[in-house]
């Protein structure tokens, strides 16, 4: 079934203090003619993962930069309670597509909701919405995934390996295709230090990992999970560098592109700067320290973080596309023969701007004080420590303790003990992101560079994507900003009191830490003085 969206005109606004010279700047003007406007000018498209992350930026940037887009199909399920055109409606009112809405009044008219779940065979769809999928689109960006570290292994088959498998038939057999881009991960072949732009051997072949999980008990599958992963820090690593097996043996003779972005964060500029709608990764241990619930990371200060702005992920995969049409070899006598693997694209932050670990939480220090959450619950205090000793002890004083005392006295006073609940959850986060923090991998990322050389000066004005030109301090300025107000709902105008409550709960602090520590002189002057005197006795 296609659904159509209808508009909604109210919305939010930027205030005046977020708006950058970007939104001053007019795309068409000053460089020249855009390529990669005229690769996308009168092309139908497919996007999975659309009400993702990446999927919602990504969708917004093709529909405001590329205008004369024909159609965008977004292959979306319904979740329970909402239909399809209901849950598209409230994503397109979001403060996200303000620039959009001014920029392309018309824009939801190109949009066309398909039905279907890429979990199931045949992705879902029914056969009308496939035929018209069939004979229009040209390109496809494949990026709907399991995202949960955690997710059970069927399912993440399902959905991450499968999915794949489903959305390549379905490319094969669209008449028109000029480029299909599969979004991957650049941690999905983590057990190598080092990572080329390259596919790798697996023990087990996607298909036949598929075939295990289709005719295997699922509490079979659970139990057996752990061997296995092997080495894999989770079924989501896996299942992706399974799908990426797939990718190799099922796109002969197809224009496909292999992406891999690093750990995806917040917007550099685009739409505007620092927007984010997850905290999934480093920016939930900035939440967690910022309310004053997390405290200590399992992780080596002194690695390097890869990290790259949501906005600058979805401008290399919409270059990826160009390129991949490029140079598809029915397109032109001097391309690669067709039996190439496809071009496989690490967009990391490491080799031309890296950041440690270290320097990402000092940035959000130096910003985050500045504007601190009224949401707090306790003054910040967080450290950062590779040892799983300390790591464990700080989790016992800082955490766990506290935890039991507070939730002690909220059954004394006749409320719900919460807290114990809340660190048995970060301590399951903590342990996710410490593989990632803890590690440190060598990236090659030749493709990528050569990809950027490649574009116009149009091009890296209206779809630049160079990690070099990132000021992470001002990156970080925006960042933060953008924790506070789209994932804390905690607006610009409450850091007056925001920043009242943060002294207090400074004084209230060490307050705390000086009746502790002279608590522990009076409790260690007590043990000293009772050894003394038995001695004296003795003597």
């Amino acid at each position: 079934m296609t659904v159509g969206v209808q508009s909604n005109d109210s919305h939010l606004l930027l205030e005046g203090s977020d708006i950058t010279y970007m939104d001053m700047i007019d795309e068409t003007t000053s460089c020249g003619e855009s390529q990669i406007q005229k690769f996308y000018s009168g092309s139908t498209i497919l996007v999975t993962g659309g009400t993702g992350f990446l999927g919602k930026l990504l969708v917004e940037k093709l529909l405001r930069s590329c205008p004369d887009i024909k159609k965008l199909f977004l292959l979306a399920r319904p979740k329970k309670n909402k239909d399809i055109s209901k849950r598209l409606q409230e994503q397109f009112e979001d403060v996200l597509y303000d620039k959009l809405r001014k920029e392309r009044p018309g824009f939801l008219k190109k949009i066309t909701i398909v039905e279907g779940d890429v979990g199931q065979i045949g992705l879902g769809m029914n056969e009308e919405d496939r035929m018209k999928v069939i004979n229009e689109v040209e390109v496809i960006f494949h990026g709907a995934a399991t995202v949960r570290f955690d997710e059970a292994l069927k399912t993440a088959v399902e959905i991450n390996v499968r999915g794949t498998r489903e959305m390549l038939h379905l490319a094969r057999s669209c008449s028109k295709l000029r480029a299909l881009v599969h979004v991957s991960t650049a941690y999905s072949n983590c057990l190598h230090n080092e990572i080329d732009e390259k596919f790798y051997e697996r023990s087990l072949p996607g298909e036949k990992l598929i075939d295990l999980v289709e005719t295997m008990d699922e509490k079979i599958i659970n139990n057996i999970t752990p061997g296995l992963l092997g080495d894999f820090p989770n079924t989501y690593a896996y299942t992706k560098a399974a799908a990426e097996d797939i990718v190799l043996k099922l796109s002969k003779g197809l224009p496909v592109a292999l992406f891999r972005p690093a750990i995806v964060i917040g917007t550099a500029k685009e739409p505007f700067p620092g927007w984010i709608d997850n905290v999934y990764g480093p920016t939930g241990a900035v939440v967690g320290a910022a309310v004053g619930l997390l405290h200590v990371l399992n992780c080596n200060p002194k690695a390097i973080a890869d990290l790259v702005p949501g906005d600058m992920v979805v401008n290399s995969c919409i270059v990826t596309a160009w390129k991949t049409a490029k140079e598809y070899p029915g397109n032109h006598e001097d391309a690669p023969p067709p039996d190439l693997p496809p071009p496989v694209y690490n967009y990391v932050s490491s080799e031309q701007n890296p950041l440690t670990w270290e320097k990402f939480m000092k940035y959000n220090e130096i910003h985050g004080f500045e504007v601190p959450p009224f949401a707090a619950v306790y003054f910040y205090l967080f450290h950062l420590t590779p040892s799983r000793f300390v790591y464990t002890l700080y989790c016992i004083f800082l955490h766990w303790i506290p935890a039991y005392i507070v939730d002690a006295i909220a059954v004394l006073i006749g409320k719900k003990p919460m807290l114990r609940k809340a660190y048995t959850k970060i301590a399951k986060f903590s342990d996710v992101l410490s593989y990632f923090a803890l590690r440190q991998w060598k990236f090659s990322n030749a493709n990528i560079q050569s990809l950027y050389s490649d574009l116009c000066e149009a091009d890296k004005q209206m779809f630049g994507f160079d990690m070099s030109s990132i000021s992470w301090n001002e990156y970080f300025y925006n960042y933060v900003r953008g924790v506070r107000i789209f994932l804390l709902k905690d607006p610009m105008d409450t850091v007056p009191a925001s920043v009242k409550k943060h002294y207090r709960l400074k004084i209230l602090h060490y307050t705390f830490c000086t009746i502790l520590g002279l608590g522990l002189l009076r409790f260690s002057w007590s043990i000293l003085s009772f050894f003394y005197a038995l001695g004296y006795r003795c003597f």
